[in-house]
């Protein structure tokens, strides 16, 4: 239930937005306005865990047609065919490298900065393994529409060490990462397993939702 609503209040604020960027008439800009006021009173009902400053991010962060984010995420193997990842300070969980992507750079770009910054390792990007929409995969429920990159990487020189968002940094089988507490809004064990299939049978299709 709460991931459905989330995904209302989500198209809601898309259609408010939209709306307030296009909108000709003054009165129907009145009502775009109150409808993004109304979604972020339901935000604050539903989530009352959310600050105000979060809230208007959510709401206030972005002006024009709404569309979704893109997040994305390196997948770095060892010699040993285990995975490189990160645990982040935010929920002192385990995560792939990566993040938002920034203006400026290219997907590849992203996946070779964010590894870089959060791991300590230098990559070049290979190919695209996948893009998945989140809100067709059992992520937990969020108020962002989000497309996710997962984007294959090879080492080029591995000495890892933490950054300043993460605390530590390993690689793992698919086995010791079922066993990790996951950073679940980063990634969730469906992609893990995902990734391993695509290593260890050389594929070269790309997965889209």
């Amino acid at each position: 239930m709460e991931k459905e609503l989330s995904m209302l209040l989500t198209k809601l604020q898309g259609i408010a937005q939209t709306g307030k960027k296009y909108g000709k008439d003054i009165f129907d800009q009145e009502r775009y306005e109150e409808l993004s006021q109304v979604t972020k009173q339901l935000m604050r009902i539903i989530y009352p865990v959310l600050s105000e400053q979060e809230l208007s991010i959510i709401i206030d962060k972005d002006e024009g047609y709404a569309t979704p984010k893109v997040d994305v995420r390196a997948v770095v193997f060892n010699k040993e065919g285990k995975l490189l990842l990160v645990k982040e300070k935010s929920d002192n969980c385990w995560s792939l490298p990566g993040g938002w992507a920034d203006i400026g750079y290219s997907p590849k770009e992203i996946a070779e900065k964010e590894t870089l910054e959060e791991a300590g390792v230098i990559v070049k990007a290979q190919r695209l393994i996948a893009v998945l929409d989140k809100a067709k995969h059992e992520y937990p429920a969020a108020l962002t529409y989000v497309y996710k990159l997962f984007i294959r990487c090879e080492v080029q020189s591995d000495e890892p060490k933490a950054g300043i968002e993460t605390s530590e940094v390993g690689y793992f089988s698919l086995q010791e990462i079922s066993m990790l507490s996951l950073s679940e809004e980063r990634n969730i064990l469906e992609n893990f397993k995902m990734i391993f299939n695509d290593y260890e049978n050389e594929k070269n299709d790309t997965i889209c939702d």
